[in-house]
């Protein structure tokens, strides 16, 4: 067998992008909520517990800035019966929800990288959440796509696509691969529970892919970005949790029955907020500064797309002033948080107008607590 061939340099080949088409505002979440809402506190009242809270659409933006969200599957969402997307189940043989969802975002980084299926000899499935354990989701993928090579599964939370292109890109200058296809299929509104006032107005749903290829010495590509390097960086938090999992039917007194609210996304918001915002800033500071940077030297930062006071607080503490959506984009208003999906959005959306020689930064941070980086250079 030929010695693989290793390359010390890694570029960003192609971006692919797949926003559903339904989507939910603000005032329309929070009418089915508020009218569950009543019919809730009817029968709390009748059992003498304390009311719940109604939600309101002007807080929504003042606490996320989001005004809307993408959704896989509208249906279901807003009936207040419900609150939840109704999504049919599919045979074993059919290609599943979230490989569908990920295979479209994949199509589209190969046209723009311009490269053919075959030509891709590794598959990563990275995303917050997974429709099953296996087969893997990244090996149906790679079936669907016709790539070669190899293919598997791995997540951290929302910043899983940031951990997957940490893999990628350091399994590329290894040798053991030449490109890297890194597909983020969000489907987190099925995991949601709508009737949690802390999060039922958060998250949307988005699919990305990116794919890596090693580069020759001295090879430059006017219009793409090298990776110059990656970071990741985990602490272990509650604050961000789901406890959906195999184990948790066997808790129960008949598993074929499951309460599943308990099991779904559930957060404190205001501890979140703080800890990810310090930890965030200090992330950002201590990875520039290795490579000599600081963030006045960046000219874009493509951040986890979570919420917007969020980021702003992190970017005011690095620059010592608020700076804007030039320097750094946001998409959440429109898209909600897309899980690990959002910076990978930002950057597709916001990234022709840089010049050669310009740096920017992928940042994402996630529940437990992880945060993934990646500084880029435009060729």
């Amino acid at each position: 067998m030929a010695a693989p061939e290793v390359f010390s340099r890694v570029a960003i080949g192609g971006i692919g992008v797949e926003i559903p088409a339904d989507s939910i505002s603000n005032e329309e979440l929070v009418a089915s909520y508020n009218s569950w809402v009543e019919k809730e506190n009817a029968a709390r009242a009748a059992r003498g517990e304390a009311p719940l809270p109604r939600s309101d659409a002007d807080f929504i933006v003042h606490a996320s800035g989001i005004r809307r969200r993408h959704v896989y599957e509208r249906e279901g969402i807003l009936d207040p019966d419900r609150m939840a997307p109704r999504i049919p189940a599919r045979g074993d043989d059919e290609l599943s929800v979230m490989a569908e969802f990920g295979l479209k975002a994949a199509q589209k980084a190969l046209a723009d990288a311009g490269c053919e299926a075959q030509d891709v000899d590794l598959v990563i499935c990275s995303a917050a959440h997974h429709q099953r354990p296996y087969p893997a989701l990244g090996i149906e993928i790679q079936q669907a796509l016709g790539t070669s090579g190899a293919a598997f599964d791995m997540g951290l939370g929302c910043s899983s696509a940031l951990a997957g292109l940490h893999v990628a890109a350091n399994l590329i200058r290894a040798g053991a691969h030449r490109r890297v296809l890194v597909v983020t299929p969000e489907l987190i509104t099925g995991l949601l529970n709508f009737r949690d006032r802390q999060t039922h107005f958060i998250f949307g749903d988005a699919s990305v892919a990116v794919l890596l290829e090693g580069m020759g010495k001295g090879e430059e590509r006017p219009g793409r970005f090298e990776v110059v390097d990656t970071r990741t960086w985990t602490r272990f938090s509650n604050n961000i949790r789901t406890n959906f999992g195999f184990l948790a039917r066997l808790a129960q007194d008949d598993p074929s029955m499951l309460d599943m609210e308990d099991k779904m996304i559930k957060q404190q918001g205001n501890k979140v907020f703080k800890e990810v915002t310090v930890a965030g800033h200090q992330f950002i500071v201590d990875f520039l500064a290795e490579h000599g940077h600081t963030p006045r030297t960046i000219r874009r930062f493509w951040l986890h797309q979570a919420n917007a006071r969020m980021n702003a607080m992190i970017l005011k503490l690095a620059f010592g002033k608020e700076v804007g959506h030039d320097r750094a984009p946001t998409v959440l208003e429109r898209l909600g948080n897309t899980a690990a999906a959002g910076a990978i959005v930002a950057l597709a959306e916001n990234h022709k107008d840089m010049q050669a020689g310009d740096f920017g930064l992928l940042c994402a941070f996630g529940a437990g607590y992880s945060i993934g980086g990646a500084l880029l250079r435009m060729m």
